[in-house]
């Protein structure tokens, strides 16, 4: 046995160096991207805004494109090699997974304890939590009063006694935001559930209400018109960005470059309204 232990140690450390940056990719000429179906960021039909954006960045480097599909509960893994989770004291680091892709844009929030496991790219689409309920709910949508922070506390208040689907280790996950604070009746989904499916759980009754990123929930209004409504606001602002495993900073500064020069364009403007034409109404600013 002890003699197996180096072998076993060498394997391991092995699996989980394997993350790659811009010099590797070039040597090898592919660029992996790292994908989850979600909204219209990734359809899962071999299009989205995500994947548009990579592929051009492929393009850029002069390098093929390879989509390699992921998912939530694995996609940290399948990027560094070694799968990570939010805890309580930021993250909780799992087991060693081989890595897969290179990247991750699949409408990815930028969240505090994700930083610890990743770095991040310049911000390409803004986004935050809203709460969103069956159009038979008793709860109406707030009155704006031009004060975030004062929109969010009025809609937490109105959720004591509520029922209400979240997502642990996402960006919908209730821990984030102090919900159990709120006195509502917080209904855990299992991981396998995937976001784009919480609109039709409440539909079926399965809760009054679920949290919603801004992203899904405009495609949740427009696919089931007059059946569901946007309270108001959960989160601050927020942002998403394209992953990078932390040995690869060659890697994101190319990424940082690429996007710069093709919102300069107006390129990527025309992309976004596209994939979230209704976007512009809530987040305008963020795309001049």
């Amino acid at each position: 046995m002890p003699r197996l232990l180096p072998l076993l140690c060498c394997l391991l450390v092995s699996i989980g160096a394997s993350a790659r940056d811009l010099p590797e990719i070039r040597a090898d000429g592919v660029l992996r991207h790292l994908g989850i179906p979600y909204a219209n960021f990734v359809t899962g039909a071999g299009g989205g805004l995500d994947l548009e954006v990579i592929e051009g960045f492929a393009q850029f480097l002069g390098l093929e494109y390879a989509f390699v599909p992921s998912t939530w509960a694995t996609v940290f893994g399948d990027l560094t090699g070694r799968n990570a989770a939010r805890s309580d004291d930021g993250v909780a680091w799992l087991g060693e997974a081989q890595v897969r892709g290179d990247l991750i844009a699949s409408g990815m929030t930028m969240l505090d304890w994700r930083r610890q496991v990743v770095d991040f790219g310049i911000p390409t689409f803004p986004t935050g939590v809203w709460l969103v309920a069956r159009a038979d709910s008793t709860m109406s949508p707030i009155r704006p009063t031009g004060r975030l922070q004062s929109d969010i506390q009025q809609v937490r208040t109105l959720l004591p006694g509520r029922t209400l689907l979240a997502v642990p280790n996402t960006c919908l996950d209730p821990q984030l935001y102090r919900m159990s604070a709120t006195g509502a009746d917080i209904r855990l989904q299992p991981p396998e559930r995937k976001l784009n499916e919480l609109v039709p759980a409440i539909l079926n009754a399965d809760a009054e209400a679920t949290m919603l990123d801004v992203p899904d929930a405009l495609i949740a209004l427009e696919r089931w018109p007059g059946r569901i409504k946007v309270i108001g606001p959960i989160s601050g602002r927020q942002f998403m960005a394209p992953a990078f495993p932390k040995d690869a900073p060659r890697l994101r500064e190319a990424f940082n470059a690429y996007f710069a020069d093709l919102k300069l364009s107006g390129r990527y403007r025309e992309m976004v309204r596209e994939y979230y034409p209704a976007v512009f109404r809530y987040y305008g600013d963020f795309f001049e």
